[in-house]
């Protein structure tokens, strides 16, 4: 087998049985902020787009380049579609003209010639969201895992496929907290390194879980060229940023785990396979390259930004025509109010009001009564300043996650009075009734945890309140804290209150041991 790098979560896959391509992407993405890194336009993508298949892991625009597939994929090769609740993405790549769709079962392998596959998909609502998969290949030469930035909670039935020979996976951030955030400056810096502290356990966990002799870390990070956003490629130019890069994870993987083969997987990386033997070359670019781009970074970032400014104009030409303040509110009513009627949980867990300052629009969604209207100098527990140009554009393109353009982009800025809300976050990535329904059914269906497990002092509701991980395998206590390892999520158990975000409360009891009581005659 053999698996080249394309950039970011971009992969080829040659079997015995066939090709894949996976999650081509050249770029840019989420309103021209994301770039590949490093740059991967010198690959032969005519080759690449002449696959047997196509595979998507999700509909983000970082693994999902509609103008890329347009150029160099051809409209009748087989799509292998994850089985998603909903179904956004089918619908995206038939407007794009693919419609010979291979409809794979979750987690349930399938049999090309002498290669087998399987697609695990995750659903709930932060996933992708309702939609982030993984892949899992086998040839009978060898077998890999690529799981991009998927975070399955089921590793027994992902791994029930065959220990991977080699594992794919990502270790830098998609998020764009706390960058856009109003906050001082050193809270920026302090929070930007928990947040690579938490990535980081995240991968080593799947890691360790996975255990395949060779790691790939990939999906990320991105290059900032726009202006504006430059200074926070990587860890930031005040270190305040999030996006650690490959040859960053490789060092501290060499230094947690010396016994993991870690290896560096950027385009034009070819790694050949045959069971645990592996051998890599490097096709695009040169040791000297590759040792300029990663320790003379910035030089190599401010080149690129200097040389790619056509790409981020040419973007920013595709933009709708701003509408005005008066209509642009009028059209967010008419989409936003139905939404939020049906949206109970969400109302309810957002709990207040939510202004967005939009060009001259200035509107609150109140939650609560379903209502947008023009903000009146309400109290608000968020608020957001995005330009009008963005919001413009996604009322023409109807775009139903917002994460999905506006938010990757980082070209907004945010407030907010106390936590992290999980709830407004949520509806701002299912702007659509399929969403919403599916979203507003899946909390439903959370609020039904019966099964308590002993973890050390505490009787615990086994499944995590935040995405139903089991916390008999991803949970650990510490001074009354316990820590679900997925997305380190924190409870303080004494009062079963999240300590991470708004709600989420955790079923926990202290284990008190007593004398037994003497008998009662």
């Amino acid at each position: 087998m053999r698996i080249t790098g394309l950039g970011h979560a971009g992969m080829f896959i040659e079997t015995t049985g066939g090709s894949i391509l996976c999650d081509p992407v050249i770029g840019p993405s989420f309103f021209g902020s994301w770039f590949p890194f490093p740059d991967n336009r010198g690959l032969d993508w005519e080759r690449f787009g002449a696959a047997d298949f196509l595979y998507i892991s999700h509909r983000h625009r970082d693994h999902f380049d509609p103008r890329m597939l347009h150029r160099y994929v051809r409209r009748d090769i087989p799509v292998l579609l994850p089985e998603y609740p909903t179904d956004d993405l089918e619908r995206d790549l038939i407007d794009l003209g693919y419609t010979n769709i291979v409809r794979t079962e979750a987690g349930v392998p399938v049999t090309f010639g002498e290669m087998t596959l399987m697609i695990t998909p995750l659903r709930a609502p932060s996933d992708g969201p309702i939609g982030d998969s993984s892949l899992s290949v086998d040839d009978g030469t060898a077998s890999i895992l690529n799981q991009n930035d998927s975070h399955p909670l089921d590793l027994e039935k992902l791994l029930a496929f065959g220990r991977p020979d080699a594992y794919f996976t990502q270790v830098s951030g998609a998020i764009w907290w706390p960058m856009v955030y109003d906050l001082p400056q050193d809270s920026k810096q302090h929070f930007a390194q928990l947040k690579r502290d938490a990535q980081n356990k995240r991968a080593m966990y799947y890691i360790d879980k996975v255990d395949a002799g060779h790691v790939f870390p990939m999906a990320g990070p991105p290059m900032f060229l726009r202006e504006e956003l430059f200074r926070y490629n990587g860890t930031g130019l005040e270190n305040d940023s999030i996006f650690t890069d490959q040859a960053e994870f490789l060092e501290h993987l060499r230094a947690e785990r010396p016994d993991k083969a870690g290896h560096l997987f950027i385009p034009g990386t070819q790694v050949d396979i045959v069971g645990s033997d592996v051998t890599i070359t490097q096709t695009l670019y040169t040791d000297a390259e590759i040792e300029r781009i990663f320790h003379d970074k910035w030089t190599y970032l401010a080149e690129q930004r200097d040389s790619r400014q056509d790409e981020v104009r040419a973007e920013e030409s595709r933009r709708a025509t701003v509408l005005p303040p008066q209509e642009m509110l009028a059209a967010i009513k008419e989409w936003w109010e139905p939404l939020l009627r049906r949206a109970r949980t969400i109302r309810d867990g957002v709990g207040g009001n939510v202004r967005f300052r939009i060009g001259e629009l200035d509107m609150v969604v109140d939650f609560p009564k379903a209502k947008v209207r023009e903000y009146a100098g309400e109290e608000c527990i968020y608020w957001y300043t995005i330009p009008a140009d963005l919001v413009s554009t996604n009322i023409a393109d109807h775009e139903i996650d917002w994460s999905n353009s506006i938010f990757l982009s980082m070209q907004f800025s945010v407030g907010r009075s106390g936590k992290f809300n999980e709830f407004l976050t949520t509806f701002l990535k299912c702007l659509s009734r399929d969403r919403i329904e599916y979203v507003e059914n899946w909390y439903a269906e959370q609020s039904d945890q019966t099964e308590d497990v002993q973890l050390e002092d505490w009787v615990v509701q086994r499944r995590c309140p935040h995405l139903r991980a089991d916390l008999t395998k991803t949970g650990k206590i510490e001074d009354g804290v316990l820590t679900c390892s997925l997305h380190d999520w924190k409870w303080d158990l004494a009062s079963g209150k999240c300590l991470t975000t708004t709600g989420h409360p955790i079923r926990s009891q202290r284990i008190i041991e007593t004398a037994d009581a003497p008998a009662i005659p």
